[in-house]
């Protein structure tokens, strides 16, 4: 089959407006976990960017080339297309004055500049499965040109303190047009080439003092650093002609693949994901979010025992990075996001793998809440990760029928459901009066909305919150359907099910407000604030709540909660509730799950809906703002919240997986083809 894929431009990006393109962020990813990226400017404008961010191994993500000065030369005259911002407010880069277009191509960003009737082509591709960048110039038509790439290199752990990077300068070796930068460490040597081989490398240190980045200073964070360079590049181009910059941590002979071949297996690759599913090409937004779903999916780069001890299982290791930039893989987003990413995708494979890949940190009756960066131990400081792994095991099973997965995991299901009973790690255990399912621990935030700065757990939800009551009954009776499939007696899942139910239908029906309470048998008592979580007591497979209670509830939470993004978190008339995510670390924590809007709980929010009025075209509607933010922030993908007051600014990662995931499975369920 032939495939079309789409190209995706800015929306608001006028090529000319340097405040616009500043706003705007592309990302581009190696399927390891590693990624590239920056502003449609040109520079950087958070301490997370950067043209080569890999995770190395033991290590995590490293920031190794965190900028690429590009100037044209053409005659007398020089053009700085991309370089820096400073702490005194100057900003160092003419390309937005020659900037013709720039558009997201496949997943590719590409900028197309006029310079003296020249046209210059620049695109950023990352191979799949290669810890390796190329930035490719083609001169498409003009007089020729003169193009010096001047990279930067440091080693800094992405989400360092910008003083943590090594003392600069880094030793340069150079071998028959090989170019190696030595890091620290014992890390693999930065390796820097020209393909074709052509033009010269003009050494010369140059120290850039006083790189500001200006997301990191108006969060009131540290924002400023020094960066290093060895030397720049010198190449001709003429009309036709191209060349691509490659930095990369691999070996040598992986690096001699010229950049059009390079991009071939990459749209053969894309156009085998896009054969697994080829309702999405049906319209832009699912072909944008078919793409955007796969920078997730990744192979564990930095625990690469994981994927050894899969592979001599006869298995493979899968995991699901949460968001771009700052987040790695979190048990809790990655079951959330697991249909929307690999099974609306006709990803099977990578599903199951995931599943598996996980099942094997089961610890305690616990999933791993995180993998902190470069650690190969997770942390397990949640309770509904664990209770969100049955609900992505029944999406698989649902569309896989994989009887042998569900006989392999089975065992330890049991096991998990034991412990939950029995009392594990966190204070997390059945209350044996009620049936109900208790979780708090001083100085944790064992849920969802997790916010923590400083000690500071802005919303500890510690008792029985609700959403845990709805996944806790949705998994005994997920246990008691599969014990039953299996020749096992249900009996003691369907029993705690039925105790849970009762107790819970005596227990969180908030009267007054005609909704559920979001915690009882709380710290301070039950807790009747207004908050979205409600919405899964009847969103699940085995909904909690008696339906005669779902429009009441569905009422509340759509007038006090529902906006064009998702759901706030906490109704507006509450005391707490904040407008807007913004200000210092400690502010913006304050707000991240007191009104900030989630994107990812649209999706549970219309299954609800659907259960009631069973009109998907209004459902689908309720989606519409998506399309346009497609190219807003991060360029083609969905971020990770949303202000919670028009004009509803996005903030927070430019590329959540919950996000991508749950939009892009409620998309698809509402359309009228679907």
């Amino acid at each position: 089959m032939t495939t079309t894929f789409p190209e995706l431009k800015p929306s608001g990006a006028a090529v000319g407006d340097p405040a616009s393109l500043l706003a705007k962020e592309w990302l581009v990813t190696n399927g390891l976990g590693g990624y590239g990226s920056g502003s449609l400017l040109g520079i950087a404008t958070r301490r997370y960017h950067g043209l080569f961010v890999p995770d190395i191994p033991g290590r995590g993500r490293l920031v190794i080339v965190p900028r690429l000065d590009e100037t044209v030369e053409q005659g007398a005259d020089m053009v700085l297309l991309s370089g820096a911002e400073y702490a005194d407010g100057r900003i160092d880069a003419d390309g937005f004055r020659y900037l013709k277009d720039v558009q997201r191509d496949r997943q590719q960003p590409v900028w197309t500049f006029e310079l003296g009737g020249s046209t210059l082509e620049k695109r950023i591709a990352a191979p799949h499965g290669q810890n390796t960048v190329y930035v490719h110039y083609a001169l498409t038509e003009g007089p020729p040109i003169r193009l010096h790439l001047r990279p930067f290199v440091g080693c800094r752990l992405h989400d360092a303190h910008l003083s943590e990077g090594p003392a600069a300068p880094f030793t340069v070796t150079i071998r028959a047009g090989r170019y190696e930068v030595g890091l620290p460490d014992g890390l693999p040597p930065l390796k820097l080439s020209l393909q074709p081989r052509c033009g010269v490398f003009v050494a010369g240190d140059l120290v850039s003092a006083g790189v500001s980045y200006r997301v990191d200073r108006d969060r009131g964070s540290e924002h400023v650093e020094d960066l290093f360079s060895p030397g720049y590049f010198t190449v001709d181009l003429s009309a036709g002609g191209g060349v691509s910059l490659i930095a990369s941590v691999e070996p040598w002979d992986l690096l001699e693949l010229e950049c059009a071949g390079m991009l071939e297996a990459e749209r053969r690759r894309l156009a085998r994901l896009t054969a697994l599913a080829p309702d999405l090409a049906r319209d832009e937004v699912t072909r944008q979010l078919h793409l955007a779903a796969d920078q997730f999916i990744v192979l564990p780069g930095a625990r690469p025992e994981e994927q050894a001890l899969a592979q001599a299982s006869g298995d493979e290791a899968r995991t699901i990075i949460a968001g771009y930039h700052w987040f790695g893989d979190w048990g809790r987003d990655t079951m959330i996001s697991l249909e929307g990413l690999t099974l609306c995708t006709g990803r099977y494979r990578e599903a199951r793998a995931i599943l598996h890949t996980f099942a094997r940190y089961i610890k305690d009756g616990l999933l791993p809440n995180l993998f902190p960066e470069g650690a190969h131990q997770g942390l397990y400081h949640t309770a509904d990760a664990t209770l969100w792994y049955f609900h992505a095991l029944e999406r698989y099973l649902a569309v896989t029928g994989d009887r042998d997965t569900l006989m392999m995991l089975y065992p330890t299901l049991k096991d998990v459901l034991r412990r939950h009973r029995n009392g594990t790690r966190f204070n997390i255990r059945v209350d044996p009066r009620d049936g109900l399912l208790h979780a708090g621990a001083p100085g944790y935030a064992l849920t969802w909305m997790d916010a923590k700065v400083d000690g500071w757990v802005v919303t500890p939800r510690r008792g029985k919150p609700v959403e845990i009551q709805a996944l806790w009954y949705n998994a005994l009776r997920l246990m008691a359907e599969w014990g039953g499939q299996l020749g096992e007696r249900p009996d003691q899942w369907s029993e705690m099910a039925e105790q849970a139910a009762a107790s819970f239908h005596r227990r969180f029906w908030y009267d007054a407000g005609g909704y559920l309470y979001d915690v009882v048998d709380g710290e301070t008592g039950d807790d009747s604030a207004l908050r979205p979580n409600q919405i899964f007591a009847l969103s699940l497979r085995f909904p909690v709540l008696r339906q005669e209670r779902w429009p009441p509830v569905v009422a509340a939470v759509t007038d006090k909660l529902l906006t064009p993004f998702g759901l706030r978190t906490l109704t507006p008339d509450h005391p707490d509730y904040k407008p807007t995510y913004s200000g210092d670390l400690r502010a913006r924590d304050a707000a991240y799950h007191q009104g900030t809007v989630w994107p990812w709980l649209i999706g549970h929010y219309l299954d609800a809906r659907l259960r009631i009025d069973g009109d998907p075209a209004g459902a689908h509607r309720l989606l519409a703002a998506f399309h346009s933010h497609l190219g807003e922030a991060g360029i083609g993908t969905i971020s990770e919240i949303f202000d919670a007051e028009p004009p509803y600014h996005p903030r927070g990662c430019i590329a959540q997986a919950w996000s991508v995931a749950e939009v892009l499975r409620a998309y698809l369920k509402t359309r009228s083809d679907g």
